[in-house]
């Protein structure tokens, strides 16, 4: 008799706390609160990485999995049919994240409201063209997006810029935007970082995701200077320095390095186009963890305004090992610098100092 009163009173309490989880779930779906629209725009989005990143961010690589998105691509006038078809494609590709897309070779109307701003789009380097000429050929196309972002983007906007030179682009648009903070001015290293976590990983013969805390110092150009002095890997019995596993300090020193910075070249040779598919999965992965913070213990690179840290010159667009949290960027201090290393910060360093005189040039 007690048995049977027990299992009543167990089957009743389980039906009572199944329908208490049931009106719960009920009430939450109603008050179940959707995160407002942000809005996005890419600029060269008729372009090979402007192709490659609208797909990523509609899908929510960049944002994240519940962010919706509407995304605004900029482009010029004679690729406004090829913009206008990458548009019919995202609408076709169904994102259940994308709210809109806003296709226009119309600067101000494709910088209204912004809420992140990657600029992918400039001059292209042509045969025979040095980097200074497409310098020249960029201040101006900088100088006429940063006005308009100024005016018409919101007010916190967060800006990536992905062109080359990535690092004195991102110094014009600083120059002509001054009402956007500085430290919402970023440009793109990340694609510099990536492959220098790939290198490693594929000489170790180690997933990449247990390799983390490579830096890209400088500038993104051949000058730039790949450092695995703090870089770990995560191994069975714990993290272990990259220079203790890799055990080849002329490699590190060298090959390493060279590989890293030329990367770009060896593509292009490759391929016959510059890189693509890496570029635009690395301005994700820069936008993702600068809005979503990166993990506890890890940093990344990214191209940022110095603060004069490490001895560089304040006021420079420098890459730097920096940590994220709560949408702002930090610069990771107190890492030691020896000397090989210091030279080669110090190098592509003056390679900055000469571009910014060289595009301050250009404004005059």
């Amino acid at each position: 008799m007690e048995n049977h009163l027990m299992l009543q009173k167990v089957i009743v309490v389980s039906v009572a706390l199944f329908l208490f989880w049931k009106i719960i779930k009920h009430i939450a779906s109603f008050l179940k609160v959707e995160k407002e629209p942000l809005r996005v725009l890419i600029t060269g989005a008729a372009g090979q990485i402007g192709y490659a990143l609208a797909p990523m961010v509609a899908r929510g690589v960049m944002l994240g999995p519940d962010q919706p998105i509407i995304l605004h691509l900029l482009d010029i006038q004679p690729a406004a049919e090829v913009l206008n078809a990458v548009k019919m494609e995202l609408i076709d590709a169904a994102f259940p994240l994308l709210q809109g897309v806003i296709a226009t070779t119309d600067v101000v109307e494709a910088c209204m409201g912004v809420n992140i701003a990657i600029m992918v789009g400039g001059f292209p380097r042509k045969e025979g063209m040095e980097r200074k000429d497409v310098m020249s050929k960029n201040v101006e196309i900088y100088k006429a997006q940063a006005s308009a972002l100024e005016k018409h983007a919101v007010e916190n906007c967060k800006v990536l810029v992905v062109a080359n030179p990535a690092n004195t682009n991102a110094l014009i648009l600083k120059e002509f935007a001054p009402s956007i903070p500085e430290k919402n001015i970023t440009c793109l290293t990340r694609l510099d970082h990536n492959r220098a976590l790939a290198q490693i990983s594929e000489r170790l013969d180690v997933p990449v995701g247990d390799v983390k805390n490579v830096i890209i110092w400088g500038n993104h150009s051949s000058t730039q200077y790949p450092d695995v002095n703090h870089a770990t890997v995560t191994t069975g019995s714990g993290e272990k320095s990259v220079r203790q596993l890799v055990a080849d300090d002329q490699w590190l020193n060298n090959e390493f390095i060279t590989t890293v910075q030329q990367r770009g070249a060896a593509i292009i040779k490759a391929r016959k186009l510059s890189s693509a598919l890496s570029a635009a999965s690395a301005a994700c992965d820069h936008v993702h963890d600068w809005v979503l913070g990166t993990p506890k213990g890890t940093w990344v690179s990214m191209g940022v305004y110095s603060d004069g840290s490490y001895g560089i010159q304040p006021g420079l667009i420098y890459s730097f090992p920096v940590t994220c949290e709560k949408g702002e960027w930090s610069i990771v201090k107190g890492l030691k610098i020896e000397e090989f290393s210091r030279k080669k910060m110090d190098a592509t360093a003056k390679e900055l100092m000469d571009e910014k005189s060289f595009a301050y040039s250009c404004l005059k």
